[in-house]
């Protein structure tokens, strides 16, 4: 099967989805369960995830590191059970909240049929979905209905600027196709291409060829596999067209954030990519998003992907933005960069309500959390059975 034609055929089977029912349980009987357990805690904690390779730049950004230190908290029970994920705030946050909901029945904070109510603070959206799957024994994608694919497609989202280091002797391109080689042994089938290099760290028509030649070589070396274009923002229009034109006969999937959201350059460019014969989407919402204005692209079918982060607008908002999404006939696929917790709870928004054709994926390694349930194999990942997210805290 042709490159393209796979594209195009991913995208509508993740759009198709499939049919399955979320539960045996009716929606009464899964709010009795809730109403059973009440908090008697909540508490504050930190797991350190670490990147496979050190992280260089992207067209905004400087080094992005080993890997993350991220907040998360615990919710536990009267009756002893305890969901966990990621929690952006702080400790005193956490801690109010612990002495504001002890006694609250989970029930009144969430609902497994649509996510969490407006009495629920919305730093705990991620751990109240953990503890309401726990506690009524599903993964939280069957919470969902379990709309889409078993697995989806994950591309990895770790080609940055690796070439320009060390500063003194830089590695050039071979460093950026030597992290393919290791995604690709990892599981990966797709590669996200962090673009941009001239517009911060390298003269600026350098850096365009620069740019154009790491996206060629890359498709030379890995003719299978399918390729993302990143530009964060910092192209220009022209730039965008310049690139694209650059990189000749080689396809993307997608061009993500080639300059900043607006009717006018977006309409220029499906009109560009149309008369060029070129099926790539457009990808935005992830830096700075103004929703109305994403909503407003997507109407007019300027938008293609829909990407606002995960975690920024939130588990229970993207449950309910996911048919609106659909009935403008948007795929979706929330960003997740910084960390593979984001990249698991995507799965599973992706497994309950499909339209998500593939996943970012931020390859971690922990000894505070397992990962294991969340196995990357032939470019797709798998979204575990176990209760809740199915992820372990190997911590106390």
């Amino acid at each position: 099967m042709k490159r393209r034609e796979f594209l195009q055929a991913s995208a509508a089977a993740a759009a198709l989805g499939s049919s399955s029912a979320a539960s045996a349980k009716s929606p009464s009987e899964h709010s009795q369960a809730l109403s059973e357990h009440k908090i008697s805690s909540i508490q504050y904690d930190r797991v350190k995830l670490n990147y496979p390779r050190h992280v260089g730049r992207n067209s905004r950004l400087g080094h992005h590191g080993r890997g993350p230190t991220v907040s998360i908290c615990k919710i536990r029970t009267n009756k002893g059970a305890e969901g966990w994920g990621v929690f952006p705030a702080g400790r005193d946050r956490a801690g109010f909240l612990n002495d504001s909901l002890k006694g609250i029945k989970i029930s009144e904070l969430i609902s497994p049929a649509s996510g969490i109510k407006y009495s629920a603070p919305e730093q705990l959206d991620i751990a109240l979905h953990d503890l309401a799957g726990k506690i009524l024994d599903m993964p939280v994608y069957k919470m969902l209905g379990a709309e889409g694919p078993a697995s989806t497609n994950c591309y990895s989202g770790m080609i940055y600027f690796d070439d320009l280091d060390p500063e003194d002797n830089p590695a050039g391109i071979d460093k950026v196709l030597e992290n393919c080689r290791y995604d690709y042994n990892f599981g990966y089938r797709q590669f996200k291409i962090k673009i941009g290099r001239g517009k911060k760290w390298m003269p600026e028509k350098e850096g365009m060829q620069r740019d154009i030649d790491v996206t060629n070589e890359i498709a030379k070396a890995f003719p299978y596999a399918t390729l993302l274009a990143d530009a964060n923002d910092m192209y220009t229009y022209q730039d965008t067209i310049e690139y694209l034109k650059g990189i000749g006969d080689t396809e993307l999937y997608w061009m993500e954030e080639p300059f900043r959201e607006e009717e006018e350059g977006f309409r220029k460019l499906k009109k560009w990519l149309k008369e060029s014969g070129k099926s790539t989407f457009i990808a935005d919402g992830e830096w700075g998003p103004v929703q109305a204005q994403l909503i407003s692209l997507a109407k007019k079918g300027l938008l293609d992907y829909y990407l606002t982060d995960i975690i920024g607008l939130g588990f229970s908002p993207w449950r309910d933005m996911m048919p609106r999404l659909k009935k403008m006939s948007i795929l979706a696929s929330p960003h997740a960069w910084g960390s593979m917790l984001k990249t698991c709870y995507i799965s599973h928004l992706s497994r309950g309500l499909g339209n998500i054709p593939t996943i970012e994926g931020v390859t971690c390694f922990s000894d505070d959390v397992d990962f294991s349930g969340f196995e990357i194999e032939n470019g797709k990942i798998s979204t575990p059975e176990t209760p809740g997210f199915g992820l372990k805290l190997l911590k106390s």
